[in-house]
């Protein structure tokens, strides 16, 4: 909850079952006060190796995507990979690059 989502939003709620089958859903509030709540289902989980899940906004759950990461040891770190495929429009992909991006700069930042 301390990294996840971009730069303007805020963790409300987080719920996550990482096993084959699992859910999780994620509940944020965007600066503005707009509530955005994301859940799916873990497909393939590798500890310390993979994890693949669908990507489902509560607002639009027709347009279901999915999302790989990797995990690679590299000297004292870490290479980690993200892949988010089918989503549904290049708006849908630039803001999900956004969000992502953010994300992930704010978990090096929480490692420091």
């Amino acid at each position: 909850m301390q990294w996840f989502g971009p730069e303007n939003v805020v963790m409300k709620e987080a719920e996550c079952d990482p096993r084959v089958g699992g859910r999780f859903r994620a509940v944020m509030i965007e600066n503005t006060g707009d509530r955005h709540e994301v859940s799916g289902v873990y497909r393939e989980v590798v500890p310390n190796e993979k994890l693949v899940f669908s990507w489902v906004w509560i607002t639009t759950p027709e347009r279901e995507s999915q999302v790989t990461v990797t995990l690679k040891a590299d000297g004292d770190g870490t290479i980690l990979t993200l892949h988010h495929e089918q989503l549904f429009d290049e708006a849908s992909r630039a803001g999900h690059e956004h969000g992502w991006t953010g994300s992930l700069n704010k978990l090096e930042a929480f490692f420091g």
